[in-house]
Protein backbone atom coordinates (compact mmCIF):
# COMPACT_ATOMS: atom_id res chain seq x y z
CA UNK A 1 0.00 0.00 0.00
CA UNK A 2 1.41 3.38 -1.03
CA UNK A 3 2.38 5.81 1.76
CA UNK A 4 0.30 8.98 2.22
CA UNK A 5 2.19 12.28 2.41
CA UNK A 6 0.70 15.60 3.55
CA UNK A 7 2.27 18.73 2.01
CA UNK A 8 1.69 21.92 4.02
CA UNK A 9 2.76 25.18 2.33
CA UNK A 10 1.09 28.53 1.80
CA UNK A 11 2.58 28.78 -1.73
CA UNK A 12 0.34 27.00 -4.24
CA UNK A 13 3.17 26.51 -6.77
CA UNK A 14 5.28 24.69 -4.15
CA UNK A 15 2.35 22.46 -3.19
CA UNK A 16 1.63 21.64 -6.84
CA UNK A 17 5.22 20.91 -7.88
CA UNK A 18 5.94 18.78 -4.78
CA UNK A 19 2.69 16.84 -5.25
CA UNK A 20 3.59 16.08 -8.89
CA UNK A 21 7.07 14.83 -7.95
CA UNK A 22 5.82 12.57 -5.17
CA UNK A 23 2.82 11.24 -7.13
CA UNK A 24 5.19 10.28 -9.96
CA UNK A 25 7.04 8.15 -7.37
CA UNK A 26 3.82 6.34 -6.46
CA UNK A 27 2.94 8.14 -3.20
CA UNK A 28 -0.56 9.28 -2.24
CA UNK A 29 -0.47 13.07 -1.71
CA UNK A 30 -2.84 15.37 0.20
CA UNK A 31 -2.47 19.15 0.52
CA UNK A 32 -2.95 21.88 3.12
CA UNK A 33 -2.40 25.64 2.75
CA UNK A 34 -1.85 26.66 6.39
CA UNK A 35 -1.39 25.40 9.93
CA UNK A 36 -5.09 25.13 10.84
CA UNK A 37 -5.84 23.28 7.60
CA UNK A 38 -2.87 20.96 8.32
CA UNK A 39 -4.11 20.06 11.82
CA UNK A 40 -7.61 19.25 10.52
CA UNK A 41 -6.16 17.14 7.68
CA UNK A 42 -3.86 15.22 10.03
CA UNK A 43 -6.81 14.43 12.29
CA UNK A 44 -8.96 13.29 9.35
CA UNK A 45 -6.37 11.42 7.27
CA UNK A 46 -3.51 10.53 9.67
CA UNK A 47 -0.83 10.53 6.94
CA UNK A 48 2.43 8.58 7.08
CA UNK A 49 4.59 11.71 6.61
CA UNK A 50 4.16 15.49 6.76
CA UNK A 51 6.23 17.98 4.73
CA UNK A 52 5.71 21.22 6.65
CA UNK A 53 6.74 24.76 5.61
CA UNK A 54 8.07 26.92 8.44
CA UNK A 55 7.09 30.42 7.28
CA UNK A 56 3.29 30.61 6.88
CA UNK A 57 0.65 33.21 7.86
CA UNK A 58 -1.35 32.48 11.00
CA UNK A 59 0.08 29.40 12.72
CA UNK A 60 3.64 29.12 11.46
CA UNK A 61 5.39 25.79 10.89
CA UNK A 62 7.04 25.56 14.31
CA UNK A 63 3.77 26.14 16.17
CA UNK A 64 2.01 23.65 13.90
CA UNK A 65 4.82 21.14 14.44
CA UNK A 66 4.47 21.45 18.21
CA UNK A 67 0.70 20.84 18.05
CA UNK A 68 1.09 17.86 15.70
CA UNK A 69 3.72 16.25 17.94
CA UNK A 70 1.62 16.89 21.02
CA UNK A 71 -1.31 14.95 19.58
CA UNK A 72 0.54 12.48 17.32
CA UNK A 73 4.06 11.99 18.76
CA UNK A 74 4.93 9.12 16.41
CA UNK A 75 4.03 11.03 13.21
CA UNK A 76 7.16 11.85 11.14
CA UNK A 77 7.48 15.52 10.11
CA UNK A 78 10.04 17.07 7.73
CA UNK A 79 10.39 20.87 7.83
CA UNK A 80 10.75 23.06 4.70
CA UNK A 81 12.19 26.59 4.74
CA UNK A 82 13.24 29.20 2.21
CA UNK A 83 15.46 31.14 4.62
CA UNK A 84 16.12 28.95 7.60
CA UNK A 85 18.77 29.51 10.23
CA UNK A 86 20.70 27.11 12.43
CA UNK A 87 18.68 28.38 15.39
CA UNK A 88 15.41 27.57 13.60
CA UNK A 89 16.65 24.11 12.59
CA UNK A 90 17.71 23.35 16.19
CA UNK A 91 14.34 24.48 17.52
CA UNK A 92 12.49 22.33 14.96
CA UNK A 93 14.61 19.32 15.89
CA UNK A 94 13.88 19.84 19.60
CA UNK A 95 10.17 19.93 18.80
CA UNK A 96 10.49 16.54 17.10
CA UNK A 97 11.14 17.23 13.41
CA UNK A 98 12.88 14.39 11.58
CA UNK A 99 14.80 16.55 9.04
CA UNK A 100 15.09 20.00 7.50
CA UNK A 101 14.94 20.77 3.73
CA UNK A 102 15.85 24.21 2.36
CA UNK A 103 14.31 25.99 -0.63
CA UNK A 104 14.85 26.03 -3.54
CA UNK A 105 13.99 22.36 -3.30
CA UNK A 106 16.32 19.79 -4.81
CA UNK A 107 14.41 16.92 -6.44
CA UNK A 108 17.05 14.40 -5.34
CA UNK A 109 17.18 15.76 -1.78
CA UNK A 110 13.38 15.65 -1.44
CA UNK A 111 13.11 12.03 -2.66
CA UNK A 112 16.00 10.80 -0.50
CA UNK A 113 14.64 12.55 2.62
CA UNK A 114 11.11 11.22 2.04
CA UNK A 115 12.39 7.66 1.50
CA UNK A 116 14.55 7.80 4.64
CA UNK A 117 11.74 9.28 6.73
CA UNK A 118 9.28 6.57 5.65
CA UNK A 119 11.90 3.89 6.28
CA UNK A 120 12.32 5.26 9.80
CA UNK A 121 8.57 5.08 10.33
CA UNK A 122 8.55 1.43 9.22
CA UNK A 123 11.44 0.58 11.52
CA UNK A 124 9.72 2.34 14.44
CA UNK A 125 6.53 0.35 13.86
CA UNK A 126 8.51 -2.90 13.62
CA UNK A 127 10.36 -2.00 16.80
CA UNK A 128 7.10 -1.37 18.68
CA UNK A 129 5.65 -4.67 17.47
CA UNK A 130 8.84 -6.46 18.44
CA UNK A 131 8.66 -4.99 21.93
CA UNK A 132 5.05 -6.14 22.22
CA UNK A 133 6.12 -9.64 21.19
CA UNK A 134 8.99 -9.62 23.67
CA UNK A 135 6.70 -8.46 26.48
CA UNK A 136 4.27 -11.24 25.54
CA UNK A 137 7.07 -13.78 25.94
CA UNK A 138 7.51 -12.67 29.55
CA UNK A 139 3.82 -12.91 30.41
CA UNK A 140 3.06 -14.68 33.69
CA UNK A 141 0.47 -17.42 33.01
CA UNK A 142 -2.02 -18.69 35.58
CA UNK A 143 -4.71 -17.60 38.02
CA UNK A 144 -3.78 -19.63 41.08
CA UNK A 145 -3.59 -17.71 44.39
CA UNK A 146 0.21 -17.94 44.27
CA UNK A 147 0.42 -16.39 40.79
CA UNK A 148 -2.16 -13.69 41.60
CA UNK A 149 -0.11 -12.72 44.67
CA UNK A 150 3.10 -12.82 42.62
CA UNK A 151 1.63 -10.46 40.00
CA UNK A 152 0.73 -7.97 42.73
CA UNK A 153 4.26 -8.12 44.13
CA UNK A 154 5.71 -7.62 40.66
CA UNK A 155 3.58 -4.52 40.04
CA UNK A 156 5.06 -2.89 43.12
CA UNK A 157 8.62 -4.03 42.42
CA UNK A 158 8.71 -3.16 38.68
CA UNK A 159 8.52 0.58 39.31
CA UNK A 160 11.35 0.43 41.83
CA UNK A 161 15.03 0.99 41.04
CA UNK A 162 16.08 -1.42 43.81
CA UNK A 163 18.04 -4.56 43.13
CA UNK A 164 16.12 -7.82 43.42
CA UNK A 165 16.69 -11.44 44.41
CA UNK A 166 14.51 -14.25 43.05
CA UNK A 167 14.57 -17.69 44.68
CA UNK A 168 12.88 -20.89 43.55
CA UNK A 169 13.50 -24.37 42.20
CA UNK A 170 14.98 -25.00 38.76
CA UNK A 171 12.44 -24.46 36.00
CA UNK A 172 10.02 -22.26 37.95
CA UNK A 173 10.51 -19.29 35.60
CA UNK A 174 13.02 -17.01 37.32
CA UNK A 175 14.28 -15.71 33.97
CA UNK A 176 10.72 -15.01 32.84
CA UNK A 177 10.05 -12.97 36.00
CA UNK A 178 13.27 -11.00 35.49
CA UNK A 179 12.30 -10.16 31.90
CA UNK A 180 8.77 -9.18 32.91
CA UNK A 181 10.08 -6.84 35.60
CA UNK A 182 12.51 -5.19 33.17
CA UNK A 183 9.96 -4.65 30.38
CA UNK A 184 7.49 -3.15 32.84
CA UNK A 185 10.01 -0.79 34.42
CA UNK A 186 11.31 2.68 33.56
CA UNK A 187 14.38 0.92 32.12
CA UNK A 188 12.42 -0.96 29.46
CA UNK A 189 13.92 0.98 26.52
CA UNK A 190 17.46 0.18 27.70
CA UNK A 191 19.33 -3.15 27.55
CA UNK A 192 18.19 -6.35 29.24
CA UNK A 193 21.34 -8.44 29.63
CA UNK A 194 21.26 -12.04 30.85
CA UNK A 195 24.22 -13.88 32.38
CA UNK A 196 23.99 -17.55 33.41
CA UNK A 197 26.54 -17.96 36.20
CA UNK A 198 26.13 -21.74 36.25
CA UNK A 199 27.00 -22.25 32.61
CA UNK A 200 30.69 -21.24 32.47
CA UNK A 201 34.04 -21.65 34.26
CA UNK A 202 35.03 -19.06 36.88
CA UNK A 203 37.57 -17.14 34.78
CA UNK A 204 35.23 -16.90 31.79
CA UNK A 205 32.43 -15.83 34.11
CA UNK A 206 34.58 -12.98 35.48
CA UNK A 207 35.42 -11.89 31.93
CA UNK A 208 31.75 -11.92 30.96
CA UNK A 209 30.72 -9.97 34.06
CA UNK A 210 33.47 -7.33 34.34
CA UNK A 211 35.03 -7.34 30.85
CA UNK A 212 38.77 -6.87 30.33
CA UNK A 213 41.37 -4.57 28.85
CA UNK A 214 43.39 -5.32 25.74
CA UNK A 215 46.40 -7.51 26.56
CA UNK A 216 45.03 -8.65 29.91
CA UNK A 217 45.99 -12.23 29.08
CA UNK A 218 47.38 -14.09 26.09
CA UNK A 219 44.88 -13.92 23.24
CA UNK A 220 43.01 -10.86 24.54
CA UNK A 221 43.85 -8.65 21.58
CA UNK A 222 40.97 -6.21 22.06
CA UNK A 223 39.06 -4.59 24.87
CA UNK A 224 35.87 -6.39 25.94
CA UNK A 225 32.86 -4.86 27.65
CA UNK A 226 31.35 -7.00 30.39
CA UNK A 227 27.70 -7.50 31.30
CA UNK A 228 27.83 -4.76 33.96
CA UNK A 229 28.87 -2.27 31.28
CA UNK A 230 26.57 -3.57 28.54
CA UNK A 231 23.62 -3.32 30.92
CA UNK A 232 24.27 0.33 31.78
CA UNK A 233 20.93 2.13 32.11
CA UNK A 234 19.08 -1.18 31.93
CA UNK A 235 18.87 -4.48 33.78
CA UNK A 236 21.35 -7.30 34.32
CA UNK A 237 19.78 -10.69 35.13
CA UNK A 238 22.29 -12.94 36.89
CA UNK A 239 20.96 -16.49 36.93
CA UNK A 240 22.31 -18.84 39.65
CA UNK A 241 24.33 -16.11 41.34
CA UNK A 242 25.60 -18.55 43.99
CA UNK A 243 27.94 -20.07 41.37
CA UNK A 244 29.96 -16.84 41.48
CA UNK A 245 33.19 -17.24 43.49
CA UNK A 246 33.62 -15.35 46.76
CA UNK A 247 36.24 -13.13 45.13
CA UNK A 248 33.90 -12.22 42.27
CA UNK A 249 31.04 -11.72 44.74
CA UNK A 250 33.22 -9.20 46.58
CA UNK A 251 34.03 -7.34 43.34
CA UNK A 252 30.36 -7.28 42.38
CA UNK A 253 29.38 -5.94 45.82
CA UNK A 254 31.93 -3.12 45.53
CA UNK A 255 30.70 -2.30 42.02
CA UNK A 256 27.11 -2.02 43.27
CA UNK A 257 28.12 0.10 46.25
CA UNK A 258 30.35 2.47 44.26
CA UNK A 259 28.45 2.52 40.96
CA UNK A 260 31.75 1.77 39.21
CA UNK A 261 34.25 -1.03 38.65
CA UNK A 262 37.49 -1.82 36.85
CA UNK A 263 37.74 -4.16 33.89
CA UNK A 264 40.07 -7.13 34.38
CA UNK A 265 43.64 -6.03 33.77
CA UNK A 266 42.71 -2.35 34.01
CA UNK A 267 42.90 0.47 36.53
CA UNK A 268 40.39 2.93 35.06
CA UNK A 269 37.01 3.17 36.81
CA UNK A 270 34.06 2.37 34.57
CA UNK A 271 30.80 3.92 35.79
CA UNK A 272 27.60 1.96 35.45
CA UNK A 273 23.98 2.41 36.44
CA UNK A 274 22.54 -1.07 36.15
CA UNK A 275 19.76 -2.77 38.06
CA UNK A 276 20.69 -6.28 39.16
CA UNK A 277 18.05 -8.99 39.24
CA UNK A 278 19.73 -12.11 40.64
CA UNK A 279 18.33 -15.60 41.03
CA UNK A 280 19.25 -18.82 42.77
CA UNK A 281 17.75 -22.27 43.27
CA UNK A 282 19.91 -22.91 46.34
CA UNK A 283 19.18 -22.43 50.05
CA UNK A 284 20.72 -19.01 50.64
CA UNK A 285 20.67 -19.31 54.43
CA UNK A 286 22.73 -22.49 54.10
CA UNK A 287 25.08 -20.93 51.52
CA UNK A 288 25.71 -17.96 53.82
CA UNK A 289 26.14 -20.05 56.99
CA UNK A 290 28.65 -22.32 55.26
CA UNK A 291 30.62 -19.35 53.92
CA UNK A 292 29.87 -19.78 50.22
CA UNK A 293 27.89 -16.57 49.80
CA UNK A 294 28.66 -13.09 51.13
CA UNK A 295 26.13 -11.81 53.62
CA UNK A 296 26.82 -8.23 52.49
CA UNK A 297 25.94 -9.08 48.87
CA UNK A 298 22.76 -10.79 50.03
CA UNK A 299 21.68 -7.70 51.97
CA UNK A 300 22.48 -5.48 48.98
CA UNK A 301 20.45 -7.58 46.53
CA UNK A 302 17.58 -8.68 48.75
CA UNK A 303 16.08 -5.18 49.02
CA UNK A 304 13.23 -6.86 47.17
CA UNK A 305 12.80 -10.62 47.41
CA UNK A 306 10.55 -12.90 45.35
CA UNK A 307 10.08 -16.63 45.93
CA UNK A 308 8.56 -18.58 43.05
CA UNK A 309 6.28 -21.52 43.84
CA UNK A 310 6.99 -24.93 42.25
CA UNK A 311 4.47 -26.13 39.67
CA UNK A 312 3.23 -28.94 41.95
CA UNK A 313 1.86 -26.26 44.31
CA UNK A 314 -0.23 -24.61 41.57
CA UNK A 315 -1.56 -27.50 39.50
CA UNK A 316 -4.68 -25.50 38.60
CA UNK A 317 -2.50 -23.37 36.31
CA UNK A 318 -1.52 -26.32 34.10
CA UNK A 319 -4.43 -26.00 31.57
CA UNK A 320 -3.65 -22.31 30.97
CA UNK A 321 0.09 -23.02 30.69
CA UNK A 322 -0.52 -25.86 28.23
CA UNK A 323 -2.79 -23.69 26.08
CA UNK A 324 -0.15 -20.94 26.04
CA UNK A 325 2.65 -23.36 25.10
CA UNK A 326 0.52 -24.94 22.35
CA UNK A 327 -0.39 -21.53 20.88
CA UNK A 328 3.23 -20.34 20.87
CA UNK A 329 4.39 -23.63 19.36
CA UNK A 330 1.85 -23.43 16.51
CA UNK A 331 2.92 -19.85 15.68
CA UNK A 332 6.59 -20.80 15.75
CA UNK A 333 6.10 -23.85 13.55
CA UNK A 334 3.48 -22.24 11.31
CA UNK A 335 1.03 -25.07 11.89
CA UNK A 336 -2.56 -25.38 13.09
CA UNK A 337 -3.03 -25.05 16.84
CA UNK A 338 -3.62 -28.34 18.67
CA UNK A 339 -5.70 -28.73 21.81
CA UNK A 340 -5.59 -31.24 24.66
CA UNK A 341 -8.85 -32.90 25.66
CA UNK A 342 -9.88 -32.61 29.36
CA UNK A 343 -8.81 -36.19 30.16
CA UNK A 344 -5.32 -35.50 28.80
CA UNK A 345 -5.06 -32.29 30.83
CA UNK A 346 -6.22 -34.13 33.93
CA UNK A 347 -3.44 -36.66 33.42
CA UNK A 348 -0.87 -33.87 33.23
CA UNK A 349 -2.24 -32.48 36.50
CA UNK A 350 -1.51 -35.77 38.26
CA UNK A 351 2.22 -35.65 37.56
CA UNK A 352 4.70 -34.30 40.15
CA UNK A 353 6.69 -32.19 37.58
CA UNK A 354 10.09 -32.13 39.34
CA UNK A 355 11.42 -29.94 36.50
CA UNK A 356 8.53 -27.49 37.01
CA UNK A 357 7.24 -25.22 34.20
CA UNK A 358 10.34 -25.83 32.07
CA UNK A 359 9.71 -29.58 32.10
CA UNK A 360 6.01 -29.07 31.31
CA UNK A 361 6.83 -26.82 28.35
CA UNK A 362 9.28 -29.32 26.85
CA UNK A 363 6.87 -32.19 27.45
CA UNK A 364 3.95 -30.36 25.79
CA UNK A 365 6.07 -29.54 22.73
CA UNK A 366 7.06 -33.21 22.44
CA UNK A 367 3.40 -34.25 22.59
CA UNK A 368 2.44 -31.72 19.92
CA UNK A 369 5.18 -32.96 17.61
CA UNK A 370 4.36 -36.64 18.08
CA UNK A 371 0.54 -36.39 17.89
CA UNK A 372 -0.70 -36.46 14.24
CA UNK A 373 -4.19 -35.04 14.82
CA UNK A 374 -5.29 -31.64 16.08
CA UNK A 375 -6.76 -33.11 19.29
CA UNK A 376 -4.41 -34.65 21.87
CA UNK A 377 -6.17 -37.47 23.71
CA UNK A 378 -5.31 -39.20 26.97
CA UNK A 379 -3.87 -42.13 25.02
CA UNK A 380 -1.43 -39.74 23.28
CA UNK A 381 0.26 -38.92 26.60
CA UNK A 382 3.45 -41.00 27.02
CA UNK A 383 3.57 -43.55 29.83
CA UNK A 384 6.17 -41.47 31.66
CA UNK A 385 3.55 -39.15 33.10
CA UNK A 386 1.22 -41.74 34.59
CA UNK A 387 4.16 -43.82 35.83
CA UNK A 388 5.64 -40.86 37.72
CA UNK A 389 2.42 -39.17 38.79
CA UNK A 390 2.06 -37.58 42.19
CA UNK A 391 -0.17 -40.47 43.20
CA UNK A 392 2.49 -42.94 42.18
CA UNK A 393 4.92 -41.28 44.59
CA UNK A 394 3.16 -43.05 47.47
CA UNK A 395 3.06 -46.49 45.80
CA UNK A 396 5.01 -49.06 47.89
CA UNK A 397 8.18 -50.44 46.28
CA UNK A 398 8.00 -54.24 46.21
CA UNK A 399 11.69 -55.16 45.93
CA UNK A 400 15.14 -54.03 47.04
CA UNK A 401 16.15 -53.54 43.40
CA UNK A 402 13.09 -51.40 42.78
CA UNK A 403 13.85 -49.26 45.82
CA UNK A 404 17.44 -48.81 44.72
CA UNK A 405 16.43 -47.82 41.21
CA UNK A 406 13.81 -45.38 42.49
CA UNK A 407 16.36 -43.78 44.83
CA UNK A 408 18.98 -43.62 42.08
CA UNK A 409 16.58 -41.98 39.65
CA UNK A 410 15.52 -39.31 42.17
CA UNK A 411 19.15 -38.73 43.19
CA UNK A 412 20.27 -38.22 39.57
CA UNK A 413 17.30 -35.96 38.85
CA UNK A 414 18.04 -33.82 41.92
CA UNK A 415 21.72 -33.48 41.04
CA UNK A 416 20.92 -32.57 37.43
CA UNK A 417 18.57 -29.84 38.67
CA UNK A 418 21.22 -28.51 41.07
CA UNK A 419 23.69 -28.26 38.18
CA UNK A 420 21.28 -26.66 35.72
CA UNK A 421 21.04 -29.91 33.71
CA UNK A 422 24.75 -29.89 32.85
CA UNK A 423 25.43 -33.63 32.44
CA UNK A 424 29.23 -33.34 32.37
CA UNK A 425 29.37 -31.33 35.60
CA UNK A 426 26.86 -33.63 37.30
CA UNK A 427 28.87 -36.71 36.32
CA UNK A 428 32.02 -35.15 37.76
CA UNK A 429 30.36 -34.16 41.05
CA UNK A 430 28.74 -37.55 41.71
CA UNK A 431 31.88 -39.41 40.53
CA UNK A 432 30.25 -41.30 37.65
CA UNK A 433 31.55 -41.73 34.11
CA UNK A 434 29.70 -39.37 31.76
CA UNK A 435 28.77 -42.20 29.38
CA UNK A 436 27.41 -44.19 32.33
CA UNK A 437 25.35 -41.21 33.49
CA UNK A 438 23.96 -40.70 29.98
CA UNK A 439 22.91 -44.37 29.93
CA UNK A 440 21.17 -44.09 33.32
CA UNK A 441 19.39 -40.89 32.23
CA UNK A 442 18.08 -42.73 29.17
CA UNK A 443 17.09 -45.87 31.11
CA UNK A 444 15.20 -43.89 33.76
CA UNK A 445 13.38 -41.78 31.17
CA UNK A 446 14.78 -38.50 32.49
CA UNK A 447 14.46 -35.60 30.07
CA UNK A 448 17.88 -33.94 30.35
CA UNK A 449 17.29 -31.44 27.50
CA UNK A 450 16.12 -28.66 29.75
Amino acid sequence: MAATILIVDDEKDIRTSLAGILEDEGYNVILAADGDDALETVEAELPDLVLLDIWMPGKDGLETLGLIKEQYPSLTVVMISGHGTIETAVKATKLGAYDFIEKPLSLEKVLITVANALRLKTLSLENRELKKTVCKQYELIGDSPQIVALREQMKRIASSESHLLITGEHGTGKGLIAGALHYNSARKDNPFVSLNCAAMPEQLLEEELFGYEKGWQAGTNAQKKGALERGDGGTLFMNELCDLSLESQGRLLRALQDGSFERLGGSRCVKTSVRIIASTSRDLDLEISEGRFLKGLYYHLAVALLTLPPLRERMEDIPALVQNFACRFSKLEGCQNKTLEPAALALLQEYYWPGNVRELKNFVERILIMTPGNIVCKDDIPELVSHNSAAAQDTPVRSFRGAREEFEREFILKKLEENDWNVSRTAELIDVERSNLHRKIKNYGIDSKK
